[in-house]
């Protein structure tokens, strides 16, 4: 494995999860597949929205509840920023954040980059794991984050300790069962050690 490409969800109702992530703006980061598997509590992972101000924020989220997310915690300032945290109606969980505290432009419901954080137990061993299959790390900070360079994707990947990110997005930590999220990259299909899998790429059309 060499490169991360896609995320795909797997849901109860894949029109209504859909749906929702068209309306959220996520259709084009977002795969979403037909899956009965019970889980939970927590999943382990979160998707984070990075925007360019407050006002931006605000506009996702209320996109975001329009099309029938719950609010998690509400957006409000914070030494990092502004930033707030949403649960879409599958169960799987959005950070809408900025590190800016004043708006500069007009607000839209946009946002300039986002990232899917797993929540590990070692977030140190989880980095030499992904990256002797052949990640390159781009950003780490010990064992509380790590980055990886993962250019094929439009989507960032990242470790997050599963307790930090519990708590940064509002909800206790235990959970059990399924993922329900299952990541795409090049080589053969495994499961990392936080029981995430891992399936080949499909293969691209020649043009």
């Amino acid at each position: 494995m060499t490169s991360f490409e896609s995320i795909t969800l797997e849901v109860a109702d894949t029109a209504a999860a859909e749906t929702f992530y068209d309306a959220f703006g996520l259709a084009p980061y977002v795969n979403v597949r037909a899956s009965a598997e019970p889980t939970t509590g927590f999943r382990g992972f979160a998707l984070s929205l990075v925007a360019s101000q407050p006002g931006n924020v605000d506009a996702l989220i209320a996109a975001a509840v329009d099309a029938g997310a719950t609010v998690l915690k509400p957006a409000a300032k914070s030494f990092w920023g502004y930033g707030g945290v949403i649960q879409a109606p599958d169960g799987t969980i959005v950070k809408v954040a900025s590190s800016k505290k004043k708006d500069s432009a007009p607000a839209a419901p946009e946002f300039d980059q986002i990232a899917l954080l797993l929540g590990v137990a070692d977030v140190k061993a989880s980095k030499r794991f992904y990256v002797e299959r052949g990640l390159a790390v781009g950003k780490s900070f010990g064992g509380k984050y790590a980055e990886f360079d993962t250019p094929s994707s439009s989507v960032t990947l990242a470790l997050y300790p599963r307790r930090a990110l519990a708590k940064d997005t509002g909800v206790a930590q235990e959970g059990t069962g399924s993922h329900r999220l299952v990541l795409a990259g090049g080589g053969e299909p495994f499961t990392d050690p936080d029981g995430f899998a891992w399936e080949a790429a499909p293969a691209r059309a020649r043009a």
